[in-house]
């Protein structure tokens, strides 16, 4: 319901979100019903790795979209166009209140949110479980815009640029 609220909130017109793997929270039903409530022009789209150092690559995807299996096992949309969202969901294996995250260890959000101009705005999805009270941010690190998790919404704290 929180991540619904977002969605509606902020008006994007693409977003990017992650097909779930291991126990990552499932968004498809949630981005599946702004779609379908959503401006005609609104798209969503789900990452491609293009390389194992390379930014994600963004294809547009609508819940009837075929799918095929990606790098890493991981379904990603089958001949689509290439979109870039203006709006992004990563997913988060850990958060802190401050808009930091840990993900799977492969770099790819840190990459491609270096590489998208202008910077999509980005929402960590993440359990209440996975709070981590403190993270020792890298150079390349960018705190997210905020966390969404089933209990609340952590907007980022501190340095308004990332």
């Amino acid at each position: 319901a929180r991540l619904a609220a977002e969605l509606r909130a902020r008006t994007p017109r693409c977003v990017g979100f992650y097909w779930p793997i291991r126990a990552e929270f499932d968004a498809r039903d949630v981005v599946s019903a702004w779609l379908a409530q959503a401006p005609a022009a609104s798209l969503a789209a789900l990452p491609v790795v293009t390389a194992p150092s390379a930014p994600l690559v963004f294809h547009r995807w609508t819940p009837d979209t075929p799918m095929t299996e990606g790098r890493y096992g991981i379904a990603v949309p089958r001949d689509t166009e290439v979109v870039v969202p203006d709006l992004l969901l990563v997913p988060c294996v850990g958060f802190t209140r401050g808009g930091l995250r840990l993900g799977y260890g492969g770099g790819f959000y840190d990459r491609t949110l270096h590489s998208l101009v202008p910077a999509p705005h980005t929402l960590g999805i993440a359990y209440d479980a996975l709070e981590i009270e403190r993270l020792d941010a890298e150079a390349h690190d960018l705190a997210l815009d905020a966390i969404v998790t089933e209990s609340a919404i952590y907007p980022r704290s501190g340095d308004p640029s990332r």
